[in-house]
């Protein structure tokens, strides 16, 4: 099929992304069609074909890139102390998710709608996230810094309520992100069973 004139695979195939991730934020996977991702983007519903095979395919692009740019954006610090570790990737998790609210809805939101195939493929890639977390309690527990019975369920929850942030939290509140990140620091240091305030990098 031929290419919509004017268009280029390096601009619209960002904008059709873009677009698909707006719509299926707004309506869900399941209520959004090609036709109206390709009026979103301003091209005729069969010009989408040249950017990708199906709305499947686009729906597991956004969720796998998503949990790339994650993986990639956090180093974890073996050299710091298991509790400025908990802290930082307390801090990084909620300050990464805050710029990326309609990803974060969909890499939750629309697993069910994933092929099987496609759900373990982004599943791995969760894994890995939620593994750095638990390698971060496993140490404090083995240092004597976390009191935790089940770590893997602690990482869970850690993750869970940290991601909940993106249901409410919006900037001009009455807290600053950064004021929210250090009071959720301090939940989730107590959580684990450390008291007492954090600094970034370090502890007190």
């Amino acid at each position: 099929m031929a290419r919509t004139a004017g268009s280029h695979s390096d601009i619209t195939g960002p904008r059709v992304r873009a677009a698909a991730l707006k719509l299926f934020a707004e309506g869900g996977y399941a209520a959004v069609s090609m036709r109206a991702i390709a009026a979103e983007v301003g091209v005729q519903a069969g010009a989408l074909y040249n950017y990708t095979p199906d709305k499947q395919t686009l729906l597991f692009e956004l969720m796998e890139s998503h949990m790339r740019e994650l993986l990639a954006a956090f180093e974890d610090d073996p050299a710091l102390t298991p509790t400025a570790r908990l802290a930082r990737f307390t801090r990084f998790h909620i300050r990464f998710h805050s710029d990326r609210m309609s990803a974060v809805f969909i890499a939750y939101m629309e697993l069910r709608n994933l092929t099987p195939e496609n759900f373990e493929k982004v599943e791995a890639l969760r894994r890995r996230y939620e593994n750095r977390l638990e390698v971060i309690l496993r140490d404090g527990v083995a240092a004597g810094e976390f009191d935790l019975g089940d770590t893997k369920i602690a990482t869970l929850a850690i993750i869970a309520m940290l991601t909940g942030v993106n249901t409410w939290f919006r900037s001009g509140g009455r807290l600053s992100l950064e004021e929210v990140s250090a009071q959720y620091c301090d939940m989730v240091l107590r959580s684990v069973g450390r008291t007492g305030g954090v600094l970034e990098g370090g502890a007190r």
